[in-house]
């Protein structure tokens, strides 16, 4: 992998995140509504003059652009602005909540690309048999299934009638466990909600993979490899599997960004202290700037990880550097 391959790939980052800063903003002033109004509600004084003074000390009453200015100017300074409903900087709430949601998506990525990979192998070299059949309708109902529908479903079989996980927040706060203890009752806490969000992803990729698998195996090295005399596993594994990730790692990239809308329905569902519950409430509260702080956070995590995701793909695939 070349220098100028990366250096390339580094450079589209910071004017892909303006594009997308800028875009949040104009769709997010569009709506109607603003934070003074909540902000006036709340305290019992909702006069027009009121709200008109919040406005101006929360900066409102100016033209666009010159919030606009404003925005970019604090964005280039890593000031994320401060939220006037939460009454707390912007920064301190997606430092607080970023962590829980980078771990829940992480886990059911990392959880979806492996079992979808496994999985699509499996079903591609037992192509026709019961167990391609066994894969394919299982991918089917997992894609089917609505996620909510299905988080509530595993709460009352493995929390409720099994007894054997939590079935909501990130741990027990009332067994004031440290170090590895707290640890594991994380994981507990994360298995539910991870896994209701990865099987949506695992059944995309275990039939994306399958169909990856099944073109590769007509290719002329994977023929080559067998008259070598290689067994079926090394063939699937050493060689078809490499080429036959590829769109799935591309897929995978493009749908990070995906897993937040999900997470916010996961979080919500199994009560995750996430960015999720936070984007929920922002909404409902029109607090624009914990909105406009999350988005960008957001847009920030998805291209580093699309970042990542070209630089996995030209090294799995020498040939798209050098193009």
């Amino acid at each position: 992998m070349t220098r100028l391959y990366v250096l390339r790939r580094l450079l589209l980052v910071v004017p892909v995140v303006l594009c997308i800063a800028t875009l949040n903003f104009v769709l997010l002033h569009l709506a109607p509504g603003d934070a003074a109004e909540i902000v006036a509600g709340q305290s019992g004084h909702g006069s027009v003059e009121f709200v008109a003074e919040l406005r101006r000390d929360f900066g409102l009453d100016r033209p666009l652009h010159e919030q606009y200015g404003i925005f970019v100017l604090k964005l280039l300074t890593l000031d994320l602005g401060y939220s006037h409903v939460q009454a707390t900087p912007v920064a301190a709430l997606i430092a607080e909540r970023l962590p829980a949601t980078l771990m829940l998506m992480v886990t059911a990525l990392g959880a979806a690309m492996l079992g979808g990979v496994g999985l699509g192998v499996l079903a591609a070299t037992r192509r026709g048999t019961w167990v391609d059949a066994l894969v394919s309708v299982g991918a089917l109902l997992a894609y089917a299934v609505p996620t909510f529908w299905l988080g509530l479903m595993l709460i009352v079989l493995f929390s409720i009638h099994l007894n054997l996980l939590p079935s909501g927040g990130m741990f027990d706060v009332t067994a004031g466990r440290a170090g590895l203890a707290h640890a594991m009752d994380v994981a507990r806490h994360l298995v539910l909600p991870s896994l209701t969000l990865a099987l949506f992803y695992l059944a995309v990729y275990t039939r994306v993979m399958r169909s990856s698998m099944l073109e590769v195996y007509g290719l002329e090295y994977i023929i080559t490899a067998r008259a070598k005399g290689l067994g079926e596993r090394a063939v699937a594994w050493r060689h078809a599997a490499r080429n036959a990730a590829l769109p799935v790692l591309t897929l995978a990239g493009v749908q990070f960004g995906h897993l937040l809308g999900g997470s916010i329905l996961i979080e919500t569902v199994f009560g995750w202290p996430g960015l999720g519950r936070l984007v929920f409430d922002a909404l409902s509260q029109r607090d624009l700037n914990t909105l406009l702080g999350i988005l960008f956070v957001s847009s920030v995590v998805v291209v580093l990880v699309n970042l990542l995701v070209d630089l996995v793909y030209g090294w799995l695939d020498p040939r798209i550097v050098h193009r």
